[in-house]
């Protein structure tokens, strides 16, 4: 009989088998079956005992980092919310960081911290990914709360272009580069010019070119049809934390 202790270690060893897997070569990359394999286990098919497919495996991944990244983001924004009013580029370096730090720290976990960054830029590029990444509309979700104390900081125009999910995509992209360099271990200048970057792309204004493109897009206002933008989304799940990424541009 296999000891619930066993199990357990199975199942913690293929995840750390995915991770390191993902980090080299991407979530997509790599079959189950090869995750069985490094992960030593006797029975080849172990990964879909235990997460029943791929997107079951990625979830647990996923889960497996939430928790502290989403309680060092909740500290952040406690922190920024006990400030109070304060000058709006500042509010908006703050965000920025609270945004940026509790996914850096990723950084210093080695392969399972690079692997989580890879498979979180994964998701984040495509276009209908099937599982959500940040745990958008879970209780005590950490990034609906960012969302809605950075929008009064923000241009309707940029929040209606979805400037928070193109915020995001870029942290998690450049945060999955940096972990594949595995011959850096000092990551405090890279994190403070990434935080810098980021609080530029959410304060970066909308041009008066952009302003007519958009409302060409939309059209003439209709009572019936929601105009796109507000970051509402259309598909739920991640784009919620930005808009829709596809109807943006």
């Amino acid at each position: 009989m296999t000891r619930p202790t066993d199990a357990q270690d199975t199942r913690s060893r293929l995840l750390a088998a995915a991770e390191t897997l993902f980090a080299e070569r991407g979530s997509e990359a790599v079959s189950l079956r090869e995750i069985g394999r490094a992960a030593g286990a006797r029975n080849v098919l172990a990964a879909q005992y235990w997460f029943t497919d791929r997107d079951g495996l990625i979830r647990a991944l996923l889960d497996r980092h939430r928790g502290e990244i989403e309680a060092h983001r909740h500290a952040l924004l406690d922190a920024y919310e006990a400030a109070g009013p304060t000058d709006p580029v500042a509010g908006l370096h703050e965000l920025a960081g609270a945004l940026v730090r509790p996914l850096a720290v990723e950084l210093e976990q080695g392969a399972a911290g690079a692997g989580y960054l890879r498979t979180l830029a994964d998701l984040l590029t495509r276009r209908e990914p099937t599982v959500e990444p940040l745990g958008v509309g879970e209780p005590g979700d950490s990034m609906a709360r960012w969302r809605a104390l950075l929008a009064p900081l923000l241009d309707p125009a940029a929040v209606d272009l979805h400037r928070r999910f193109h915020t995001l995509r870029f942290v998690a992209v450049e945060l999955a580069h940096r972990a594949q360099d595995t011959g850096r271990s000092d990551h405090r200048l890279f994190v403070s010019q990434l935080v810098d970057a980021a609080a530029g792309l959410l304060a970066a204004g909308v041009s008066e070119q952009t302003r007519r493109l958009q409302a060409e897009r939309r059209g003439p206002a209709s009572p019936d049809v929601p105009r796109d933008g507000g970051d509402a989304g259309h598909h739920g799940g991640a784009h919620d934390v930005g808009g829709d990424r596809s109807d943006a541009q």
